[in-house]
């Protein structure tokens, strides 16, 4: 496979253009790729207001009575999404699903408290805590390498 690269100081955005004489599963695997590593954007409501959140800021996002929230240093926002759908635009290396209410930025997380029996305890940043539920354990521990 080629990879050309042309620099264009006329070019706003970037773009891609994949020449070929058929599609394979390579050319599939590699728009996938492409794809998942576009930046979603994420926003919030916070006092009236619609800001847009990037996900480097954000905490943790969870469901509590009936809304979504994203957490972050400067506070919380209500979302419109429901968590599978932020679960599917939120950068897959950084993001990971604690249970079925709560996802969290492994980034953001201080540490993980395996002393607990059945669950993980864990630490974020702004010196929540929280907790791994049951199910998600062997999924958390796999991310984490234990």
């Amino acid at each position: 496979m080629q990879v050309e690269i042309k620099i264009d100081s006329a070019c706003k955005e970037p773009k891609i253009i994949i020449y070929t004489d058929k599609v394979t599963d390579e050319i599939n695997t590699l728009v996938g790729r492409i794809s998942e590593h576009s930046p979603k954007v994420l926003s919030g409501f916070r006092n009236d207001t619609l800001e847009i959140l990037e996900q480097s800021d954000i905490l943790r996002l969870y469901a509590a009575a009936g809304k979504v929230f994203a957490s972050t240093l400067s506070g919380d926002y209500t979302l419109r999404l429901r968590l599978y759908e932020l679960e599917e635009r939120l950068d897959k290396d950084c993001f990971v699903r604690i249970s079925n209410s709560e996802i969290i930025n492994l980034k953001k997380v201080k540490n993980f408290d395996l002393s607990f029996t059945g669950t993980i305890c864990v630490s974020l940043a702004d010196g929540t805590t929280t907790y791994v539920s049951r199910r998600y354990v062997k999924k958390i521990k796999q991310v984490l390498g234990v």
